[in-house]
C-alpha cells in the first residue's frame, strides 16, 4: 500500500474539503427542492398560501405555512439557509412574524381543539 504524500502547503486536505463542501451544498440544494415541491403542492391545493419561518435551534428552522382557505401546515428544514431556499423556489409570501392577520386566516378544526385544548374545555379525557 502505498503512502500518499501531502505537500506542507495542505493542497490534498484542501480538495477533499472543497469536494464535501460541494456535496453539502448540493445536498442542501436537493432538500431545498422537496421542501419547495412541498410547499407549492400545499400553496396549490389551498388556493396560495403565505408562511413563516420560526428558528428551532439544533434542530433546524420550521416553515409555517397557511392556505388562502385557512388550511394550515408545517414542515421543518434542517437549516434556516435551506428553509429560505425552499420558500424562495416556491414563490410564497414569507413573513418575518406569525401575526394577528396571518393567525387570523387560519381555520381550525375539532382535531385541533382536542389535541391543542380540548382535555381543558371538556374535550375527551385522557384513556
Amino acid at each position: 500500500m502505498a503512502d500518499t504524500e501531502h505537500g506542507t502547503d495542505g493542497t490534498a486536505a484542501q480538495g477533499e474539503q472543497t469536494a464535501t463542501g460541494a456535496k453539502d451544498a448540493a445536498r442542501a440544494e436537493r432538500k431545498a427542492a422537496k421542501l419547495a415541491k412541498h410547499i407549492t403542492g400545499f400553496a396549490r391545493a389551498h388556493g396560495g398560501a403565505e408562511g413563516q419561518l420560526a428558528y428551532l435551534g439544533q434542530r433546524g428552522t420550521r416553515i409555517v405555512l397557511v392556505g388562502e382557505d385557512g388550511g394550515w401546515g408545517d414542515l421543518v428544514a434542517p437549516t434556516h439557509a435551506i428553509a429560505q431556499s425552499a420558500v424562495e423556489k416556491a414563490g410564497i409570501t414569507v413573513r418575518d412574524d406569525f401575526d394577528g392577520d396571518l393567525a387570523a386566516k387560519v381555520r381550525t378544526g375539532p382535531y385541533e381543539w382536542t389535541r391543542m385544548a380540548g382535555i381543558q374545555i371538556g374535550g375527551p379525557a385522557r384513556g
